[in-house]
């Protein structure tokens, strides 16, 4: 496992019999020459000691948010950003909630609440606890939040009962955090440019044609993209949504500025076109403010077709070209239309007339069609689930 070699990971330990299992993963993971720094939460540590945990990972184990002498050496801030990543095994049913609706009252909630790296939960619980619709709940928004699930397994469990809640196996823990570095290794010489969000085509000074686009599902691809290692942009209309630090943000407010922008950040590997840009302008935009009249009439001609261009581009067309459809009737028909018109190799195409998906929602569901005829649906779900299925496909189709 070359891909952990050297590699700085925080492990949280929470209360739960499946706690020795941290063990064996502190094992494995010295084993592949990571540096590692744990957090032992009061209820783990009825399960394993500091001392067990100290003499296999060779590095102090962190207890108490208020201790003086935590504070002085590395406070949480510091905690939270020197980790690669963080793995929080076993992750219990009252941690899940604690990180699901903010709350931090322990180092352990704390540090994980104010990192900015990618967070593996492990969750290990009670059947009946696995199954409870709080937990669910709890589990579903963790995931909005980017949070990677590994497991839990079915199986017997310690209290007697048998069924889905027990801790995945240590090695496949490991694995799978070995596969996460190895995707990014893979995948950051690869450059994607995203568009979201809509336009601003003014009128006047204080006026201007938009559309209900809130960039909810491009900001989505794009963090999905930089997590899978890729350099990303992102070029954006006017929106409050915020990105991490590493993403290349471009905010622009017109289409015309959005095709700058796009030419500018090319060459790439992919390019994501999900913004929603103004298909008209106003033809003569008024350097003053209109006054009110009776009846207004604008003069509109049609904007700059940005994915038309660069599909059909030779020189600046990347490897993988991707369109947006949102549509209100027809959807299979104008997609289609779309895909073949303007040269693309996939449109994800979504109903935005269902007011439970597409614009302002967190919520979307949507069809792929392929260059090749082929169609695939990817069932309701939030938008930062929906946008790491498509970045997956993205990394099978360039490799």
């Amino acid at each position: 496992m070359d891909n952990l070699n050297n590699k700085k990971i925080l492990l949280i330990i929470c209360g739960g019999i499946a706690a020795y299992k941290s063990l064996e993963i502190i094992r494995l993971l010295k084993k592949n020459n990571v540096i590692i720094k744990t957090i032992l939460t009061k209820s783990g540590a009825e399960f394993v000691t500091p001392l067990s945990i100290t003499s296999l990972s060779q590095s102090k184990v962190y207890q108490d948010l208020f201790s003086i002498e935590n504070e002085a050496e590395m406070d949480h801030i510091s905690l939270s950003r020197w980790a690669d990543l963080i793995l929080i095994a076993p992750a219990t049913a009252n941690t899940i909630s604690k990180l699901a609706n903010g709350n931090s009252d322990d180092l352990a909630s704390t540090v994980t609440l104010a990192s900015n790296k990618k967070i593996f939960i492990a969750p290990a619980m009670n059947v009946r606890m696995w199954d409870h619709r709080s937990t669910k709940d709890n589990i579903a928004k963790l995931k909005t939040y980017s949070y990677k699930l590994i497991g839990p397994k079915i199986g017997d469990m310690a209290c007697g009962e048998y069924g889905e809640g027990k801790m995945s196996e240590p090695i496949e823990i490991v694995k799978e955090l070995e596969n996460y570095f190895k995707n990014l290794k893979k995948n950051n010489k690869l450059r994607a440019i995203v568009t979201a969000g809509p336009t601003n085509e003014y009128i006047d000074p204080v006026r201007f044609i938009t559309n209900k686009s809130s960039g909810k599902q491009g900001y989505e691809i794009a963090k999905s993209l930089l997590k899978k290692g890729f350099d990303t942009t992102l070029i954006s209309g006017p929106t409050n949504l915020e990105v991490n630090n590493d993403i290349n943000l471009i905010k622009v407010e017109t289409a015309e500025e959005m095709f700058q922008a796009t030419l500018n950040s090319l060459p790439a590997d992919v390019a994501v076109f999900s913004a929603a840009v103004g298909d008209y302008k106003v033809k003569k935009t008024s350097k003053e403010k209109i006054k009110k009249v009776d009846n207004l009439n604008l003069e509109l001609e049609k904007n700059v077709d940005i994915l038309n261009y660069i599909s059909n581009h030779n020189s600046l067309r990347p490897k993988l070209v991707i369109g947006f459809a949102a549509e209100t009737n027809n959807l299979e028909k104008y997609a289609n239309k779309k895909l073949n018109e303007k040269n693309c190799d996939w449109i994800i195409a979504n109903d935005v007339s269902n007011k439970k998906i597409g614009f302002n929602s967190d919520f979307n569901e949507v069809l792929i069609f392929y260059k090749n005829n082929d169609t695939e649906k990817l069932k309701y779900k939030p938008k930062s689930e929906i946008s790491d299925e498509v970045v997956e496909k993205i990394i099978n189709h360039l490799n």
